[in-house]
């Protein structure tokens, strides 16, 4: 009877532990289900910005080309050049020049026929015909055509736009095609982390920066499509192999595909119909994987303490069971246990909810300071120049009082023209006074408009009115030739001030301990781009590529309150124009300080289609 009830108990324990283990697997299974959940969510929310970057990038920057095939177009020597007659050396001589410069890989000047009439390509190894190619065939419809196909040579791929050429009678009479190298295209990001590629509506991987990825293809385009982009179906490879599985509704691809491709990737995609691809993205889901493993393996070290404490709990009643007379006792010790973890495990979790809370607060804190860094920013500079502006503004406001008091006499011993003129003075001075009032009001306000086209000289202009007290009180002499003409860019006013302020600013400061004071000022325009260099005379800059981190200064305790933050506002302000800035030290001393902004005025396509030409 006995030796049954052993039997009887151990295959109870067995059972418990089986359940126990069970129940311990499932959970931590769970946990580690939710943990990757999330943490995929987290990674798809940046690679899905990653992925935009990327995909506007690119667009950008064949938008570029597509703007120069449009301007081109109305080029009076081309036009010339297809008319009967025309000079034809001048129009090759016009599209190799401009080849040279936007680095453009073809520039080719087409008839109605389809037949190329003459082509910066002087080796003649441009086809010599384009009456099959897609974009032409749009052009010959009044339309922008856009297309690209697989090519010979060193070039492989090229995106193709072509912009109709309009006759007298407001038909297309020919066409300008430029063909764009789209290794020249992705050169600039082939060393990103993330593996990126854009496939086209034949299912072919046309652009990417992993080389181990172009031209394959899922194989789900007949020939005929692969043959419109100029695909030999021979010589394309299969497309990775991969295994997908979903999670949460993320996208999980297990791929071997060498060592420049993630093992185990999320996979995002973003179509671009201005462009007709799809850009896709294949994020290393690594480190998703292993926050959810140390999850997970936190869950199973609790379910293991969990099981040794039941466990525990279990035998002490057992043994417990044999003394009945110590049963009272051990039950409120029990308890006593119990209750005490129960208070730390509330405890535990009212911290933990603290915490949550805390550090949603401090999130919420870090964007309201990150947006008002930009107006502080501008605030701290009006600071530091609030000396010199009472001087300006108080110098014409003494000035004044004076030539009141003598328009008074004036008046009364009754020369009038004498009064007149005070009073213009004190207008003239007025008037000053409201253009420094204005300057600083405009530089002060925070701006929320989107970029415009902005005056890039009444930026200038602006910034030095402002600034001009502190140069004259430092002994900076200034080196400024002003265009006569405005220069038009493409960024926001305020903004752009604040950047320019700030150079202007940060130069005068390098300069405090140098013999010779100069602050050069310099415009230049290049392609489509308008450079704006600030010069000066000071030691230089020592670290040149930690000069746009956050916080990084070289002013000394005492000189300055700068925090090292001008620099990196500035940078991003002029990234958010879609311009860059960038910084280094000149052979014959100081440093240099180049901001590259977008010119404005360019006419765009639609436009030329809406002026009814």
């Amino acid at each position: 009877m006995q030796g049954g009830v052993f039997i009887l108990g151990a295959m109870t324990r067995v059972f418990a532990l089986a359940v126990f283990l069970l129940l311990s697997a499932g959970f931590t299974g769970g946990v580690w289900y939710f943990a990757y959940s999330q943490a995929l969510d987290q990674l798809s929310e940046r690679g899905e910005s990653d992925l935009s970057l990327a995909s506007d990038r690119l667009v950008s920057q064949l938008q570029q080309y597509r703007e120069l095939a449009v301007l081109m177009a109305d080029h009076p020597v081309l036009h010339a050049a297809l008319e009967q007659g025309g000079d034809l050396n001048d129009a090759q001589d016009l599209l190799l020049r401009t080849a040279d410069k936007t680095g453009t890989l073809d520039l080719h000047l087409v008839d109605a026929a389809g037949r190329v009439v003459v082509s910066s390509n002087r080796l003649g190894t441009a086809p010599q015909s384009r009456a099959d190619n897609p974009s032409f065939q749009r052009a010959m419809q009044g339309a922008l055509g856009a297309h690209h196909e697989r090519t010979s040579g060193l070039a492989e791929r090229a995106f193709i736009f072509t912009a109709p050429v309009f006759g007298p009678e407001g038909l297309p009479v020919g066409a300008v095609s430029v063909d764009v190298n789209i290794w020249a295209v992705e050169s600039a990001w082939v060393g990103d982390a993330q593996a990126v590629y854009f496939t086209d509506e034949a299912g072919v991987i046309f652009i990417t920066n992993r080389t181990e990825l172009l031209f394959r293809t899922r194989g789900h385009a007949d020939a005929a499509a692969f043959a419109l982009f100029g695909y030999d179906p021979e010589q394309l490879d299969q497309f990775i192999d991969f295994r997908p599985h979903i999670v949460n509704g993320n996208e999980v691809w297990a791929i071997n595909a060498g060592p420049y491709i993630p093992s185990r990737a999320l996979h995002l995609t973003k179509p671009l119909p201005i462009i007709e691809m799809t850009g896709e993205l294949l994020l290393d889901a690594a480190p998703a994987a292993r926050v959810a493993a140390l999850q997970a393996a936190v869950a199973a070290a609790l379910s293991v303490v969990f099981g040794a404490t039941l466990l525990l709990l279990s035998q002490r009643r057992r043994a417990l069971a044999d003394r009945l007379a110590l049963e009272a006792a051990a039950n409120a010790e029990l308890e006593h246990r119990v209750a005490r973890r129960t208070r730390e495990l509330s405890r535990a979790n009212e911290n933990l909810r603290r915490e949550i809370t805390e550090r949603k607060e401090a999130e919420a804190a870090l964007k309201k300071a990150q947006q008002d860094l930009v107006q502080a920013g501008k605030l701290s500079a009006l600071g530091n120049m609030s000396a010199g502006l009472s001087h300006e503004l108080n110098q014409p406001l003494m000035a004044i009082q004076t030539f009141a008091e003598n328009g008074t006499l004036f008046l009364e011993r009754g020369k009038a023209d004498r009064a007149a003129d005070n009073l213009g003075r004190i207008s003239d001075l007025a008037r000053r006074m409201g253009r420094i009032i204005k300057n600083l009001r405009a530089f002060a306000r925070q701006e929320s408009e989107p970029a415009g086209t902005v005056d890039l000289v009444g930026v200038i202009d602006a910034v030095l009115e402002i600034s001009e007290a502190r140069v004259a009180g430092d002994g900076v002499t200034l080196i400024w030739t002003r265009p006569e003409a405005p220069i038009l860019v493409r960024g926001g006013e305020v903004r752009l001030q604040q950047v320019v302020l700030n150079l202007v600013s940060n130069a005068i400061d390098a300069m405090g301990a140098s013999e010779r004071r100069e602050l050069g000022l310099e415009i230049g325009e290049q392609g489509g781009s308008v450079f704006l260099y600030v010069r000066d005379t000071g030691p230089g800059i020592k670290e040149p590529e930690k000069i746009f981190d956050p916080f990084y200064t070289t002013k000394e305790v005492g000189l300055s309150e700068g925090m090292g933050l001008g620099l990196s506002i500035s940078y991003g302000l002029v990234q958010s124009f879609g311009g860059a800035i960038r910084g280094r030290n000149r052979d014959t001393g100081g440093a240099e300080f180049a901001v590259e902004l977008t010119a404005a005025g360019l006419e765009r396509p639609h436009d030329h289609q809406n002026s009814g030409r």
